[in-house]
Formats: structure tokens, C-alpha cells, sequence
């Protein structure tokens, strides 16, 4: 009786069939979860800004609620909501999105906030005008 030598390599095509799913999940879902939350933003003509760590997104809607990224924030504890992360981050530059329904005084008392806790530099996003 004639033995056979044990095999040494593995099988990757199962491997490689999930992997393929993966990208496809991610490659779907990755432009959702960028989104944050859903304002109409002005269209205006300027360049995009460049920053190599996550940026901290400050949103107004159309109602006047704030959020700072994905979460609800009073009016009156925003400030206080910003002084603790600013203590945390080296980098205190804030964006601001703002629906263009907003009224403008909610915008103006969200950047008061924004410079009474220390905000180095604050950014208007918009989005790009055709």
C-alpha cells in the first residue's frame, strides 16, 4: 500500500470569498456612516479643508438642535460639552454644518459657544455650488 505525502498548503479560496464580501459590505455601508446628521448645507464656492486626525463636527438642523458629532446636545451645555473635549485633544479646530434653514441666531450662540470654550480655528462646511 502506497502512501501519500501530507499536504502542506492551505485552501485560501474560502478565505478569499469572505474577504470579497467584506470589501463589498464595507464598500456599501462606508459612505452612510460618513454622513452624521442629515442638515442641507449652503452652497457656496471654496476648497476643501485638509486634516490628518478625525475632525470635530459641531451640527445645527433645521429645528435648532444641536449636535456635537452624532449626539444631542442642549444650548446651554454645549460650552461646557466642548471645554472637556477640548481638554482631551491636542487639536481644539471645530467644523460647523449648519442647515441653511437654520435660523440664524442658533448659529450665532453655537459659535459663541464654540469660541467661549477655546475653539482654535472654526470651519463653515458647505457643500460645493455647481
Amino acid at each position: 500500500m502506497r502512501r501519500r505525502p501530507p499536504m502542506s498548503e492551505i485552501n485560501v479560496t474560502p478565505f478569499v470569498d469572505v474577504m470579497l464580501v467584506l470589501l463589498v459590505i464595507f464598500m456599501v455601508t462606508a459612505p452612510l456612516i460618513q454622513q452624521g446628521v442629515p442638515v442641507e448645507l449652503p452652497k457656496t464656492k471654496s476648497e476643501g479643508l485638509r486634516s490628518r486626525e478625525e475632525p470635530l463636527v459641531i451640527a445645527v438642523d433645521e429645528s435648532g438642535t444641536i449636535f456635537v458629532q452624532r449626539a444631542t446636545v442642549k444650548p446651554e451645555a454645549l460650552e461646557e460639552k466642548l471645554i472637556a473635549i477640548f481638554e482631551t485633544r491636542g487639536n481644539k479646530e471645530v467644523f460647523l454644518r449648519a442647515d441653511a434653514r437654520a435660523s440664524y441666531g442658533a448659529v450665532a450662540r453655537v459659535l459663541a459657544a464654540m469660541q467661549r470654550a477655546g475653539a482654535g480655528k472654526i470651519g463653515m462646511v458647505t457643500e460645493p455650488q455647481a
